[in-house]
């Protein structure tokens, strides 16, 4: 593949990438010549994202497997080692959302949200950054969050409590990790049109109504961000949240 690309040979981990943004992320990095690991739980989608990215020219690699669990985690630091030499980027994208109301949220449902949505960021940020630390150049870790980490949302207060927390985790990062010329920040994506919330007929409608910008966002319009603050152009910028959702979190209007 020919780019000119900053880009050009670097190698990814990206989690939850089967669909939706995770997918999206990793073709940008792909076409901009990235050699990618792409992972998701599922894994008939992870294969065949990778598979068509692979089809589109791209250098993809599928690892299907539970990305909160930390033996996994090291097992794709180390194939990305094995295979091409460093791991450049690192981004913690799997998350799960899993709505309730607090008076009896059940347990089984909060700690698979703490292990999918922090265990897994946590681990990843740990198992690539201790690759990164041996790199002369060290690398960029990028999570996602989530606009619910910022303004509360009815029926989501684990979900926002955890995304909360990732954002807290970046900036605790930045004393440990700057020396090594690492740098970590996050995205938190507003109301986007993916399948799961394309599932809902009503998504359209209520978040262009109440986004100021008029529409809900795109996976390219969060692809683009994540990109910026894992290229070389962002360099300097870490411990950072960048908040894409059209100017919602500035006037909140309630999706009810």
């Amino acid at each position: 593949m020919e780019t000119n690309s900053t880009f050009q040979n670097k190698t990814a981990i990206v989690t939850g990438a089967g669909q939706g943004i995770g997918l999206k992320i990793c073709e940008m990095l792909a076409t901009e010549g990235t050699r990618v690991i792409l992972n998701d739980v599922d894994e008939s989608l992870c294969k065949t994202a990778a598979a068509s990215i692979e089809n589109n020219g791209g250098t993809c690699m599928a690892m299907p497997g539970d990305s909160s669990d930390p033996a996994f985690i090291q097992s794709m630091v180390d194939a990305c080692t094995t295979h091409w030499g460093c791991v450049d980027i690192a981004i913690a994208n799997a998350g799960i959302t899993l709505f309730g109301d607090f008076a009896d949220y059940p347990v089984a449902d909060f700690d698979r949200v703490m292990e999918v949505n922090l265990r897994g960021t946590f681990y990843l940020a740990q198992a690539a950054s201790n690759q990164m630390k041996k790199q002369a150049h060290g690398g960029s870790l990028l999570f996602t969050s989530s606009v619910t980490g910022h303004q509360a949302h009815k029926n989501l207060a684990a979900y926002g409590m955890s995304k909360a927390a990732i954002e807290m985790l970046a900036k605790n990062l930045v004393s440990e990790l700057s020396s090594y010329r690492i740098n970590i920040n996050t995205i938190a994506p507003g109301a986007t049109l993916t399948e799961r919330t394309l599932l809902d007929p009503a998504y359209i409608e209520t978040w262009s109504r109440i986004t100021p910008m008029g529409r809900p966002a795109t996976v390219d319009d969060i692809g683009h961000a994540a990109l910026f603050l894992v290229s070389d152009h962002a360099r300097h910028i870490t411990g950072q949240s960048l908040i894409i959702d059209g100017g919602w979190t500035a006037v909140s209007p309630t999706p009810y």
